[in-house]
């Protein structure tokens, strides 16, 4: 009586399979998630023409046995489980992110080039921040232009922005020029991280200026500057001011002022106890001080100052 072994030949053939299918993604470039994805469904047929193999050469016997090779149908069932897993992974939508993450590496680019031009009608320019290290630097021309890099993990050779309007948004509201700077596209998933901006904004001299950050870095080049500038909750700010300009600096609330120990006039604010609350107040002024900087609410306030 001839017993056979439903199971082991499964077995083989599914490694046999395995092992070409991964064999030749070498020399068809496919990834070890496509060779999973797709060649899983030969465990049924293998397994099925094993069944339709046993009942052909058994039909001459008069009492066939049937027995289960348990251990090889249980490692069968494994690959064929991890291929289901990956096709369904990749149905979803999962293991392509996945994908994507292992294949990202650091990219850097630069920002869409943006230009505004300015008219006598406005006086006032407000830019409202979100988080990217910028430099603010008057000039002397009359338009107000946003230019730098970014920084990002992509698994991608394609910009991230394609044109300024991903980057900025510029309003005009009487004789005021809104700016408010947008946040690198990032989509909702675990899997993303945010990027790195470094951006310079140029500013004519002429006109007041208002920045609102969020706690970003901020480095101020105000060179000739020419009317006031006022600056809001950020992280840090670096003034960079030449020695001979006529200008006045002053940060209220600041933790932390650095620069030269003559450069700075600090005194300490106190509470309503007359205990020191642990925020100075520091004025710098270079010539008669005729054009103010105003720092509020900053955590760290560094002056340098060049010839």
């Amino acid at each position: 009586m001839r017993t056979w072994r439903v199971g082991t030949f499964s077995m083989g053939a599914s490694l046999v399979f395995l092992g070409l299918f991964l064999f030749f993604s070498k020399f068809l470039g496919l990834d070890l998630v496509q060779v999973m994805t797709a060649w899983w469904p030969l465990l049924l047929v293998v397994l099925g023409i094993e069944i339709l193999l046993y009942l052909f050469l058994s039909r001459q016997q008069e009492k066939p046995v049937l027995k289960y090779d348990f251990l090889s149908i249980f490692f069968v069932g494994l690959i064929g489980t991890a291929g289901i897993a990956f096709a369904v992974l990749s149905t979803t939508g999962i293991m392509g992110k996945v994908e994507e993450v292992m294949a990202r590496e650091e990219r850097s680019f630069e920002l869409p080039a943006f230009s505004y031009q300015m008219d006598d009608s406005i006086k006032r320019v407000v830019v409202r921040t979100v988080g990217h290290q910028m430099t603010v630097e008057s000039t002397e021309e009359k338009e107000v232009s946003l230019f730098g890099t970014y920084r990002v993990q992509t698994a991608k050779k394609e910009k991230l922005l394609e044109s300024a309007d991903d980057m900025i948004s510029a309003n005009q509201k009487g004789d005021t020029l809104y700016l408010n700077m947008k946040s690198l596209p990032n989509e909702m998933s675990p899997f993303n991280a945010s990027g790195e901006v470094a951006a310079t904004l140029l500013v004519p001299n002429h006109v007041k200026l208002e920045v609102i950050g969020s706690d970003n870095a901020l480095t101020l080049k105000p060179r000739s500057l020419a009317n006031d500038w006022s600056i809001e909750s950020v992280a840090s700010v670096v003034v960079d001011v030449a020695a001979a300009s006529n200008l006045k600096v002053a940060a209220v609330g600041a933790q932390e002022v650095r620069g030269k120990d003559d450069d700075w006039k600090v005194s300490t604010e106190k509470d309503l106890n007359g205990i020191d609350n642990g925020r100075k107040n520091a004025v710098f002024q270079s010539g008669e001080g005729k054009y103010h900087i105003n720092i509020a609410n900053a955590f760290d306030v560094s002056l340098t100052t060049n010839e």
